[in-house]
């Protein structure tokens, strides 16, 4: 089309972003992708999931030579941290990354318009000083974390998950404010490096969304880390004086105030849709209660011609998902059929050990119909054994009359990458005798999701 600059504009470059446009230009279509960032990969590569796990990898290394799990296996190191070090080497795990999109951008002739895109027509969008018209916009903003009221975060005593990330040395006590897969990550980090780690949470449990038992059982665990936890507790102030910060917490159901001090206080208590600048109105476009913007089964949104994904669409914040969505709104804009299955998203916290979940939980699941649940400890688990990693299970809640696997969740060392397996069973419709029978490597930690599921009909061999 002679009158449009672009088949395809993509506005964001994050995981949904980046993706959707990498994907439109390989269906054939003429893409432009609009990111105002110095690097492409959005929060999740910039400040989010990458670096967040090269510190989670480190100090994990750390952790098992200090706590003396290294020694347990004949190995007698006494670790010295270096702090800079650490940050170099997530820094250039960023840089790689990023680079890398940088290089596909230019692999698949996506354009990378650099700047903020706000809308001033349906089909227009002005880019600095560049007025931009598309065929299809696709909006792919992200999310930004959601300030506590009254609190200001400098950066230095209270910062965000960003600022987590960059702490120039190891904080003697650190608040977590929100007991979140965020706060739980951040938070391990700085416990396995020295902190003295505290999270507050307003609900009477951790990591809310996922199911009862995972939740009580990890909550278990990370204490016996030496995280602290005041659970059913609001934190209603925080005063920064001298570099240091004192917070006011009161239980949520009312009652005596207390006070306690921290050197750095973390706020985690959740993430916003990014929509501010894009002057939506000007394209007709509103969002929803939650400031998201409502799309149908194809990602459209109410505008003909104007798409959304990721984090500012309704669904769990997680790049995953939003990387499906943009594959599949690239191929639904070239005319093929681009489906997402949001039942099945897996989640999961890079703790140590990890904690994983597909489908629904336990209570969910309940509340549909009768079910039938197989539990398996990864203490009679023989990898687990091997590896010193006792703590944990795996559990598969099937529906009773079909026998059709309707969640897994499994707390383990390894199980973001265990929890794969149970999301591609799911994605095919099985049973769980369907996974009890399918032949697993021994020894593996992936054999406890196979007697889990033995142990939906009673079965199981190691308990």
């Amino acid at each position: 089309m002679a009158d449009y600059d672009f088949d395809v504009l993509v506005i964001g470059a994050g995981p949904g972003g980046y993706v959707a446009a990498i994907r439109a230009a390989q269906l054939g279509l003429k893409t432009g992708c609009v990111e105002s960032r110095e690097t492409l990969g959005g929060t999740c590569l910039n400040v989010g999931c990458i670096p967040s796990k090269a510190m989670l990898h480190a100090s994990e290394f750390y952790d098992h030579a200090a706590n003396g799990m290294m020694a347990k296996m004949g190995i007698k190191v006494t670790p010295e941290l270096d702090l800079d070090t650490m940050h170099g080497q997530r820094k250039d795990a960023v840089k790689q990354l990023t680079g890398g999109i940088e290089f596909l951008f230019k692999k698949n002739k996506v354009e990378w318009l650099k700047g903020h895109a706000a809308f001033t027509a349906a089909d227009t969008v002005q880019v600095g000083d560049r007025s931009v018209r598309a065929k299809n916009i696709v909006i792919a903003t992200g999310s930004s974390v959601v300030p506590l009221p009254g609190v200001e975060i400098d950066q230095k005593v209270v910062v965000d998950s960003t600022g987590a990330l960059e702490l120039p040395k190891v904080p003697g006590q650190m608040v977590v404010i929100g007991g979140g897969v965020i706060g739980l990550e951040l938070g391990s980090v700085w416990r396995r490096l020295g902190a003295k780690v505290t999270v507050v949470e307003f609900l009477d449990q951790i990591l809310p969304g996922f199911d009862g038992e995972v939740r009580k059982e990890s909550n278990k665990i990370l204490k016996k880390q030496g995280i602290e936890f005041k659970l059913s507790t609001k934190v209603t102030g925080v005063t920064v004086k001298d570099g240091k910060a004192t917070l006011t917490l009161e239980p949520a159901a009312g009652g005596t105030a207390e006070t306690i001090e921290a050197d750095t206080v973390l706020v985690s208590i959740g993430r916003k849709p990014n929509t501010a600048g894009l002057a939506l109105d000007r394209a007709g476009l509103a969002t929803n209660q939650r400031g998201q913007i409502e799309i149908d089964h194809d990602f459209r949104t109410s505008v003909p011609g104007i798409w959304a994904v990721g984090d500012v669409v309704p669904g769990p914040m997680l790049a995953h998902k939003a990387e499906d969505e943009g594959i599949a709104v690239a191929e639904n804009i070239a005319g093929q059929h681009g489906i997402v299955n949001h039942d099945v998203i897996p989640s999961v916290v890079y703790t140590w050990p990890e904690i994983a979940g597909v489908g629904l939980t336990e209570e969910a699941a309940k509340e549909r119909g009768e079910v039938k649940v197989g539990k398996f400890p990864m203490l009679a688990n023989s990898r687990a054994k091997t590896n010193h990693e006792p703590d944990g299970f795996v559990k598969v809640i099937t529906d009773a009359k079909t026998d059709r696997v309707l969640g897994v969740w499994c707390i383990a060392s390894v199980a973001g990458t265990m929890i794969a397996q149970a999301a591609q069973a799911m994605e095919f419709g099985a049973t769980s005798e369907d996974i009890a029978y399918t032949c697993h490597a021994h020894p593996t930690h992936s054999e406890a999701i196979k007697e889990a599921a033995m142990a939906v009909t009673g079965k199981p061999i190691h308990i």
